[in-house]
């Protein structure tokens, strides 16, 4: 789930209702420097069993700034245990992004994310696949396919329809389960629910759209009860 700027309020009303579906928040870009609440919020979420790991693009930030150490010493005063290495901004050498993996997963629970924020830019898939594969030898947790929050990019063409042949390589290399793929809209859910199944890990989803997601993993709505619903999922 996507944390663009909840207050303390609205964490707790939202875990009383779905905090049982909600696996990790991501606060969005560099929110967390400029939220008020960002410590209480974080207590919130300790005190739900929920982890929290900051945006990639403030990683990022960090690299052009070389400001590393700096945010590895937040995350640690923070006592966040997650932390997320991106490049879909920022053009990033592969043999830096490769050892600083490295070097964090060593402490934390790294997720590495593939793919560019631009609409425009198109990486084959065969480069997509080498980058996941580098980035989980290195010691990423989870890989993330790239698709912004708005859904228009990376695994997803500028409509927001699945790159199909793209998707259905990177898993024809890669176990599924060890990606998570952007889906902030509904029919890009849809599409990958069946395509892989009600297990299938799914990121950037909007805290209002939880309880709509999981309702689809169970067949309960009428995009998934044809194939969930009955047990058809294989």
């Amino acid at each position: 789930m996507i944390d663009r700027g909840l207050s303390v309020a609205e964490v707790d009303g939202l875990l009383e209702v779905v905090g049982e579906s909600v696996d990790i928040v991501k606060l969005g870009w560099g929110t967390a420097v400029v939220s008020a609440n960002l410590r209480p919020k974080l207590d919130r979420y300790a005190a739900h069993g929920v982890p929290v790991v900051l945006g990639g693009t403030l990683t990022e930030v960090a690299i052009r700034q070389g400001r590393v150490e700096g945010l590895v010493a937040w995350l640690r005063e923070l006592g966040l245990r997650h932390v997320e290495i991106s490049d879909g901004t920022i053009e990033l050498d592969k043999a830096v992004k490769r050892e600083l993996i490295e070097r964090l997963s060593k402490e934390f629970t790294v997720f590495a994310e593939v793919g560019s924020k631009d609409v425009e830019y198109i990486m084959p898939p065969y480069i997509w696949v080498e980058q996941i594969e580098s980035d989980l030898d290195a010691g990423a947790w989870k890989v993330i396919a790239e698709a912004r929050e708005s859904g228009t990019a990376g695994i997803y063409r500028a409509d927001g329809e699945p790159r199909t042949g793209l998707i259905t390589e990177i898993a024809h290399s890669i176990d599924p389960g060890r990606m998570i793929f952007d889906a902030p809209l509904h029919a890009q859910q849809v599409w990958l629910l069946k395509h892989f199944g009600t297990e299938c890990n799914l990121g950037n989803i909007a805290p209002g759209d939880v309880l709509s997601l999981e309702t689809l993993r169970l067949g309960l709505r009428s995009d998934t009860v044809e194939r969930f619903a009955t047990g058809g999922e294989g």
